[in-house]
């Protein structure tokens, strides 16, 4: 008898002003649902690091600093692994343009993508459903159960 994997359940889906008066709001979400679903302190550590920066991405290049776009945040549990997915509507990314910038240029800012990609398994752009804007998808696998 073979069992048939559960679809991914929807832990929220929740919309943002591109502010960044809003980042706090947003990092206590994730902390929260990373918590709910078991993930240790540093896996909460790094998801809630990896979607701020991620936030922050969508603000200064997707919006330009205006204040009037929206993101859309989704956090869904796929059995043993946390997916961040982060829409916008701002300007279109080229996905093969996106890199850190080198590490042995120290300099504030520009870290970003580095830090997404060490703390986080998968960081992938998906096609957007409507063809206008992005779509970022962030995974994290749950290995390690809060033992409080």
């Amino acid at each position: 008898m073979s069992s048939t994997p559960q679809p991914p359940r929807k832990l929220l889906q929740e919309r943002f002003s591109s502010q960044t008066g809003e980042l706090k709001r947003i990092r206590t979400l994730v902390r929260e649902a990373a918590t709910t679903c078991g993930c240790s302190d540093d896996e909460i550590d790094c998801v809630v690091l990896a979607v701020n920066e991620a936030c922050m991405n969508i603000i200064q290049h997707a919006y330009g600093h205006a204040p009037d776009g929206e993101i859309i945040l989704e956090i869904l549990n796929n059995q043993h692994e946390l997916v961040f997915r982060l829409r916008d509507f701002g300007v279109k990314v080229d996905p093969c343009s996106v890199r850190s910038r080198d590490l042995e240029d120290i300099r504030p800012g520009g870290l970003g993508v580095h830090l997404m990609s060490q703390v986080m398994d998968a960081v992938e752009f998906l096609p957007p459903p409507d063809g206008t804007g992005n779509l970022l998808e962030l995974r994290k696998t749950i290995t390690a159960k809060r033992t409080d």
